[in-house]
């Protein structure tokens, strides 16, 4: 039986994962702002914790919040990026503020 096995290589680089989630799920979920993305989170967690569903449909449920929680901390991360360069830039030009180096720029 050994013999009939047919191997496949994986790639290192891109992990393999079955989803139910189509292409058009992730496009969609990639595109929707932050907060119908949260709103859509709960509503996932909400159908999963009530509970009645299907198998399927629970994997379902699970894999949508996980692309929903990815993107969501993907925009926060980047949001984060933005407020500490902000506070940054500000730190910095505080410092020279009403100075005569900064009115002679």
């Amino acid at each position: 039986m050994a013999e009939d096995m047919e191997i496949t290589e994986v790639s290192e680089t891109e992990p393999q994962t079955a989803s139910s989630l189509s292409q058009e799920e992730r496009e969609r979920i990639a595109q929707l702002p932050y907060e119908q993305e949260r709103d859509e989170l709960i509503q996932a967690v909400r159908a999963l914790e009530n509970g009645g569903l299907s198998l399927e449909d629970s994997m379902k449920q699970w894999e949508l919040g996980e692309a929903l929680a990815q993107r969501a901390q993907s925009l926060l991360s980047t949001i984060r990026a933005k407020l500490d360069a902000a506070q940054q830039a500000q730190a910095q030009t505080a410092n020279t503020a009403g100075t005569q180096s900064n009115l002679e720029s």
